[in-house]
This record gives structure tokens, C-alpha cells and sequence, in this order.
């Protein structure tokens, strides 16, 4: 963030040092963007269906696992050796069932991590796209991201934010 933050300044001081009155810098907040672009919503309707469906699935293995633990606290007394051994042997792999779903859904390379990517890299895209095509219209040189928190100082006149909303929401 500091790189990025010392970057810019090294870009508005080459730009003054070397004439540049004419430099157009706009702002805009590209998290406001994102959140109130009507796409976003869809995205997250789609999200929020498949976060709830591994949730189930999660539930439903807790419960199962709840259930040999339960029966094998209940019955360890009654229960022969072998049909002992037999529900340990099935909490075992129920276990390591519920553990392998957990990180392969909710791990840090996780189904979950993919799952949003996927829905919000297209979304992004056509921000950035929306953000240039504002950006070449209107005539500026640069577009700083606020949500980045790179910006120091900023008109609000210069703010593109709400002209890129009505844009991708116009489509």
C-alpha cells in the first residue's frame, strides 16, 4: 500500500516536473462500484445459494457424526467388541469426511475462495472496462481508486463513481 501510495506521488511530481498543467487525474470508488452495481447483486444471489448449499452439507455431516458419537456414548456397555470397533471405525471416517469437506470448501485454496472469484473477476472486468471508456471520454490521463486508499486529496467534481454506476447500469 505504501509502494502504491509513494508511486503516485513519484508520478504527480514527474508530471509537474516536465510541464504537465494539463494532466486530467479523476477518482473514483471502485468498492461503491462494485457494491452498487445491479450485476453484483445477481453475482451474489448466485454466491449466497452455493455458500448455503455447502453449509447444508456441512450441517448434514456434523449431524451424522453427532449421531455415531451419541449412539457410541450410549451403547459402548451394551455393544460386543467387534460392533464397538465397528461404530469408531465409522465416527473415524465420518470424521475425516467432515474434515476433508471443510478444507476443500472452506480451506484457504477452497471451493469458496473459487466460487467468488469466479463470480466477481467478470464483474470486475467490466468496472475496469466502464472506468477506461469513462476515463478516454471525458478526457483524463489518470483514474485514481480511492477504495484503494491511495488517494491524498480529490475533487469531487473529478468523481467518476456515480457516472460508472449509471454506466454499467444503463446496460
Amino acid at each position: 500500500m505504501l509502494s502504491r501510495l509513494l508511486l503516485i506521488i513519484c508520478l504527480l511530481f514527474a508530471f509537474q516536473a516536465f510541464g504537465a498543467e494539463d494532466l486530467r487525474i479523476a477518482h473514483v470508488d471502485s468498492k461503491l462500484i462494485f457494491e452498487g452495481y445491479k450485476g453484483t447483486r445477481k453475482a451474489q444471489d448466485e454466491y449466497d445459494r452455493q455458500v448455503a448449499k455447502w453449509e447444508q452439507q456441512a450441517n448434514l455431516l456434523q449431524k451424522e457424526l453427532a449421531a455415531i458419537k451419541e449412539r457410541l456414548d450410549k451403547q459402548t456397555l451394551m455393544l460386543s467388541d467387534e460392533k464397538r470397533k465397528e461404530l469408531e471405525s465409522d465416527y473415524a471416517k465420518k470424521e475425516t469426511e467432515l474434515k476433508d469437506f471443510i478444507n476443500r470448501v472452506y480451506g484457504r485454496t477452497g471451493e469458496l475462495i473459487s466460487e467468488n472469484e469466479k463470480v466477481s473477476a467478470p464483474i470486475i472486468q467490466l468496472i475496469r472496462k466502464a472506468i477506461n471508456e469513462i476515463a478516454l471520454q471525458e478526457g483524463y490521463d489518470m483514474v485514481l481508486d480511492r477504495a484503494t486508499g491511495s488517494v491524498l486529496f480529490w475533487k469531487n467534481e473529478n468523481d467518476l463513481t456515480q457516472k460508472v454506476l449509471d454506466y454499467l447500469n444503463a446496460r
